[in-house]
């Protein structure tokens, strides 16, 4: 009897194991292969883009500290001397941050810009509307207001935002969340994409033109990552933050690529 209800407490946890495994692969693994930029700030990889498709980060007063970039009023980050794919048409930008000023404006804790002139696309806080997000963009030309939007009424909470954008004949088709939830849904302006030599991810400014960084936010960045493809609510809802990347293969087996320590 006794051998019975060890082999069904075995079974057992196997079954909750092999369940654990399963849906943080599915929750890692939402269009991997389109992955190109991936930051988690963990230690050893404080500066690394774990796609290897960037450079080190270079700090310009950020820093890093327990696994989070912590940005703010001159303290930023940049990383170059991309080696990938072009960049979109179709991409989507996701970031986890603890906002830690609520009355700041006009930063981006993830930012796509171009190194040769004035083009970006960028998670924007606070620049047209107080305390709520946007799709930043050069002369605001892939920008509209959020609806219906959100505004921020905390700090020091963990919180998804992600911009999707989809080529739709030409214009950009764009649709922001924040936490899963639609926020903002619309087309518009000329879509852009970057290539090999001219783009760089920043960490704070909404732009980076002519040596001068534009805008600030206040935060810590817990997972920064550039998908050159569109997601979807359903995948953007999947992603989870700084966790094991699993195999998909039905093996309790694990790549130790990224692990947060809670």
């Amino acid at each position: 009897m006794k051998c019975r209800r060890k082999a069904s407490v075995a079974i057992f946890l196997v079954l909750c194991l092999f369940s654990f495994y399963s849906s943080t692969a599915i929750g890692q693994n939402e269009k991997e292969d389109d992955l190109i930029g991936h930051w988690t700030f963990e230690n050893g990889v404080e500066r690394k883009d774990l796609t290897s498709h960037f450079g080190d980060i270079e700090f310009r007063g950020a820093e890093v500290k327990d696994g989070k970039l912590h940005i703010g009023d001159n303290k930023w980050a940049i990383t170059t001397g991309y080696k990938g794919p072009e960049i979109g048409p179709d991409k989507t930008l996701v970031v986890w941050i603890y906002l830690d000023n609520l009355n700041v404006t006009h930063g981006a804790p993830l930012a796509v810009n171009k190194s040769s002139g004035d083009t970006f696309d960028a998670i924007v806080y606070a620049e047209r509307q107080p305390k709520r997000w946007m799709a930043g963009s050069s002369f605001f030309r892939r920008t509209q207001d959020a609806v219906p939007g959100f505004e921020e009424k905390e700090t020091g909470k963990l919180i998804q935002l992600a911009i999707s954008y989809e080529d739709d004949g030409g214009t950009a088709k764009i649709v922001i969340y924040r936490n899963r939830d639609i926020i903002g849904n619309y087309t518009h302006g000329p879509i852009v994409s970057w290539v090999e030599g001219d783009v760089e991810a920043i960490f704070g400014p909404r732009a980076y033109i002519g040596g001068t960084a534009h805008g600030w936010v206040i935060a810590r960045v817990e997972d920064a990552r550039i998908y050159n493809a569109v997601l979807n609510k359903d995948e953007i809802g999947n992603l989870v933050e700084d966790t094991l990347d699993v195999e998909p293969s039905g093996k309790l087996t694990t790549t130790w690529s990224a692990i947060k320590l809670r």
